[in-house]
């Protein structure tokens, strides 16, 4: 595995390689299985696979959560090269964020200002920006999301559209732990006792029952609920688990094949 750390140098290199179909990956580090899958989808349909490594400041709306963010660079690596992954791109804040983020991207409609948008005011706008970024810097033929983040794929495939990227944008099943949690880079700050309570999360949500009695049950196992909506033909939902968030969404198909 290669790894590029300057626009510059990643720039002369997408020039060699323009006659490859490029698939990329991008994360903010601390990787776990679910990554990996994207990697492994991509190294299925392209020639060569990107990875990029980058916590966005941006898109955090609280400091305490964007400094405790889960810093893993030496394992990740490791990971992404055992992955085969053909380049892994490193970039600082500087690189990405020249102008000191004045230059931002928004979608103005209730799809932004609802869920995450309500409850992490200026997120989604910082997500945008640097997904929009990363896909000018690196050019990718398809770029690979997790449907765990529902809306935030929503929103990706949105821009691209709109902005008449060229950029394929691929949604991924959401991998899950054998209790049915969704993998979360966050899932590491779970105590052990909470990893385990936090597989009823994704358990209550694939039970075809009114949301208000979801929510009902999940307090009265400790959760606390931000949200708990039915859309997109999804239930998605948000809670606390300690110090923990916690998102997820269930499409009403595996739903109801799970109440047969």
């Amino acid at each position: 595995m290669n790894i590029v750390t300057s626009i510059a140098e990643w720039r002369v290199l997408r020039k060699k390689i323009h006659d490859k179909s490029i698939g990329f990956v991008h994360t903010m580090g601390h990787l776990h299985d679910g990554h990996l899958s994207l990697c492994t989808r991509s190294q299925q349909e392209n020639d060569m696979t990107i990875a990029a490594i980058f916590i966005n400041p941006t898109q955090f709306n609280r400091d305490e959560d964007f400094s405790s963010y889960p810093r893993t660079l030496e394992k990740d690596k490791s990971l992404l090269s055992k992955q085969k992954v053909d380049y892994l791109l490193l970039l600082d804040k500087q690189a990405i964020y020249p102008d000191d983020y004045q230059i931002q991207i928004s979608e103005t409609t209730e799809l932004s200002q609802m869920l995450e948008g309500k409850f992490r005011p200026g997120h989604f706008n910082g997500m945008l920006t640097v997904v929009l970024k990363y896909l000018n810097i690196v050019k990718p033929t398809r770029a690979y999301y997790g449907e765990k983040d529902y809306q935030q794929l929503l929103l990706i495939k949105k821009m691209a559209q709109a902005l008449f990227l060229e950029t394929e944008i691929v949604s991924c099943l959401t991998v899950r732990a054998e209790n049915g949690l969704a993998l979360s880079s966050r899932n590491s700050c779970l105590t052990a006792e909470q990893r385990e309570k936090a597989g009823h999360f994704a358990q209550m949500l694939k039970k075809v029952q009114n949301s208000a009695l979801t929510v009902t049950q999940l307090e009265n196992l400790g959760f606390k609920v931000d949200y708990i909506a039915d859309q997109w033909d999804r239930r998605l939902a948000a809670v606390w688990l300690g110090d923990v968030r916690l998102i997820d969404n269930i499409s009403f198909i595996i739903a109801r094949n799970n109440e047969i």
